[in-house]
């Protein structure tokens, strides 16, 4: 056999194993980067299971406050029926902002703020609402070490002969991003 030969096959078995490598490493941010959006997802459906029940016990003391409940309930409609990142970000922001508007409700009403089952809500709420903000967080990281890894050379080549596609980030709307920027005041 020919060396010039054998060189060919060995570069060509080379160029095969390194496409191998860059297509699963692309493979395996891919998924993980799903089972971090499932992750959000587990977190949002445990919030939207305790909403009714939240909205349940608001109910039962601030009668009405009809408008403030009927709009916590569309919000939590709108936030199990999106659909994608951008629709499912925009709804689950609508959706705590109505969260709040509810809790702020509740500061007129001594008798509900004591209530046992509207604190222990509130509570798991509360906790609810850190962890997906850490689901939030560790997907849009994974997400973007996935579209990094897609724009990099050789994976762009492949990625884009494999139809891998980039993901949307999990952002906040502009009033938020607003809201968050802005430094509280704090008056005596």
């Amino acid at each position: 056999m020919e060396p010039w030969l054998i060189i060919t096959l060995i570069v060509i078995g080379v160029l095969v194993l390194a496409g191998i490598a860059v297509y699963n490493g692309l493979v395996n941010k891919k998924v993980e980067t799903e089972n971090a959006w499932s992750q959000i997802d587990v977190q949002l459906k445990r919030r939207h299971d305790l909403i009714p029940n939240l909205v349940e016990t608001v109910k039962g003391y601030a009668t009405h406050e009809k408008e403030t409940l009927e709009r916590v309930i569309q919000a939590r409609n709108a936030a199990v029926n999106a659909h994608g990142v951008a629709e499912q970000a925009q709804a689950e922001n609508a959706l705590t902002g109505t969260l709040k508007t509810l809790f702020a409700v509740a500061e007129a009403y001594p008798d509900l703020k004591a209530n046992q089952s509207f604190l222990g809500l509130q509570e798991e709420l509360t906790a609810t609402e850190n962890r997906i903000g850490f689901a939030r967080q560790h997907y849009n990281d994974v997400v973007g070490q996935y579209n990094a890894a897609l724009m990099r050379f050789p994976a762009n080549i492949l990625a884009n002969l494999f139809g891998f596609r980039q993901v949307e980030f999990f952002q906040l709307d502009a009033a938020e991003i607003a809201a968050v920027r802005q430094a509280p005041q704090v008056k005596f």
